[in-house]
């Protein structure tokens, strides 16, 4: 496939529109160019193994590789990261939660055995940080939803690049709602308004580790996710 000169400067929904998963991994493809042989092939690596757990999850009208693919190219572009292990993570960040199995290399493999696996593999930093942003086994007696608000802010207190994941993850869940169809769009809503006061105070924390511009960037980021979820929800 044929990609513009332009698609290192282009809106990650207009690459999803018009050239799909091909032109994310383009595009990720460029962002990583600038990193030294060794990190640039630990950052392609994380991605085919993403790309090899993930390979028959959608999200409503795409493959689920999208997603992490956008999550990771928010973190090295507007966020302007260059560490290799937060970036991996990113890439990586739902992969213990969703394919324990798969990661751990048998039937019934635990959460905490694929992470031991992501260890192995790309490092005890970057699998620390994807066990921060994976959410635990829930309580079905407890609301699932407090419980994950519960979870996320008690993780996020502890570790802060763990939010920089998180927030590029809510970005994409949270703004992107709009590009969302069917039921799913009131049950995202109702699950990540919440959140935006939670993620506002943490990304504006001294440690969280961005620079002010990259912080009020993420600012103007969750208003529009709080005003879409206001046209969702408070016209009900």
């Amino acid at each position: 496939m044929d990609f513009p000169s332009y698609l290192g400067t282009m809106p990650m929904h207009a690459i999803t529109e018009i050239y799909g998963e091909p032109g994310l991994r383009e595009r990720f493809r460029i962002e990583i160019e600038r990193f030294a042989p060794p990190d640039r092939q630990r950052l392609a690596a994380a991605l085919e193994l993403a790309a090899e757990l993930h390979r028959d999850d959608r999200r409503v009208r795409e493959p689920y590789l999208n997603h992490l693919l956008r999550v990771a190219i928010r973190i090295m572009h507007h966020y302007e990261v260059s560490d290799v292990d937060v970036i991996a993570a990113a890439v990586l960040h739902d992969s213990a939660e969703d394919h324990p199995a798969e990661l751990a290399g048998r039937d019934g493999g635990s959460t905490e055995e694929a992470l031991t696996a992501l260890a192995a593999r790309f490092g005890a930093r970057t699998a620390g940080l994807v066990a921060a942003v994976t959410n635990p086994e829930y309580d079905p007696s407890y609301d699932r939803h407090e419980q994950y608000r519960e979870h996320v802010r008690a993780s996020l207190d502890r570790e802060p690049w763990a939010r920089v994941i998180k927030v590029s993850d809510f970005t994409d869940n949270g703004v992107g709602v709009i590009h969302t169809t069917g039921p799913k769009v009131e049950r995202s809503a109702t699950k990540y308004r919440p959140m935006v006061p939670v993620l506002r105070e943490l990304v504006a924390r001294p440690d969280t580790p961005l620079s002010r511009l990259v912080k009020q960037h993420i600012f103007r980021q969750l208003d529009l996710a709080e005003e879409r979820f206001a046209a969702i929800l408070d016209g009900r």
